[in-house]
This record gives C-alpha cells, structure tokens and sequence, in this order.
C-alpha cells in the first residue's frame, strides 16, 4: 500500500513498499522508495505529464498469482496499464531503472537477476529506457517526479558491503540527479 505524507509547499510525497505501485498525474506529487536488492522502474510519459513507480522483489518465480506485486511480471504489467489508462501513449512511454544491489553475500545474486529481468522485459515491450542505475552494493533512495520524469537518487552509506570485484555504479545518462 502506498502511503502519501503531505508536506509543504502542497507538495505530497508518496512512498511505495516492497510489492507496491503508484501512478499520477499530479504536478505536486514526488514518489519515493528505498531499495536494496528489489528494483523500481520509474515509467513516465513527460508530453502529457503522467508516471508512475513500481517497486518488486523478486523477477519471477514459476506461477505467479496475477495479483502479487511482490514479482517483476505483475509489477511492471499493472505500471504499464496504469500510466496508460491514466493518459500515456505507448510509444512515448520513457523508463528509468534503479535497484538491484548486492546487499548481502548469498549463493544467487538476487538484485543482478531483478536487474536483468526489468531491463529484458522493457526491452520486450519496446519502451525506451533513458537512464538506470543498477547493481553494485550499496542501498537506494529514489524521488521520482512522474510528471516530467526527474529522478533523484542518494546511494545509502554504511550497508555492509559483502562482495568482491563489484562493478560501479553507472547511470546510462546523466539526468539522474544525485543527493
């Protein structure tokens, strides 16, 4: 579920959970999340104003109940229909993809695999993915501001970093604004 803070400025900030979306547009709206190794696609369409933000732990796990946001396949369908029935147009719709850290130390690298899996499936979808900042091992904070596309992020210090040869950290372009 996700929770909206009023703040001032008639400013709201939105945060979505783990196994969570939201969709908007509102101007005066700014979503938020924090990830480790779970990935949040930010999808907008800047020409009308509308986007959203989905938030998944896992990419997909053999049958998948249709309702269960906590997987890739139902989180990125429902952003999709929902940015769309709120107003986008399929083929101005843009992406930017965050998350998918190396958090801890397991045998599965589970943040490489949400990774690989919202880039594949935007990449099935035919939907222009303008800039991501995945993998390494370090926490995530987003903003994203869903009507224009602007997103923010601040690495979070301090969480244990448990692997070796990590690659860095790259946004694809550079509107990623850090902070």
């Amino acid at each position: 579920m996700s929770l909206s803070v009023p703040q001032t400025d008639d400013v709201d900030i939105v945060t979505v959970v783990q196994g969570d979306f939201f969709v908007t547009a509102d101007p005066n709206v700014i979503i938020t999340t924090v990830l480790g190794s779970c990935v949040s696609v930010c999808l907008f369409d800047a020409t009308v104003g509308v986007g959203g933000m989905n938030h998944f732990l896992l990419a997909r796990q053999g049958d998948v109940a249709d309702n269960d946001l906590r997987y890739g396949v139902n989180a990125m369908e429902l952003l999709i229909n929902k940015v769309l029935q709120a107003g986008a147009k399929r083929s101005r719709l843009e992406a930017k993809v965050f998350g998918g850290a190396r958090i801890i130390n397991h045998a599965t690298d589970i943040g490489a695999s949400n990774a690989q899996f919202a880039c594949d499936f935007l990449q099935r979808e035919r939907i222009r993915c303008v800039s991501q900042s995945l993998g390494g091992t370090n926490a995530r904070r987003i903003r994203f501001y869903p009507t224009t596309g602007a997103a923010k992020q601040l690495q979070i210090a301090g969480v244990s970093a448990t692997i070796e040869n990590a690659q860095p950290v790259r946004p694809v372009r550079s509107d990623i604004t850090l902070f």
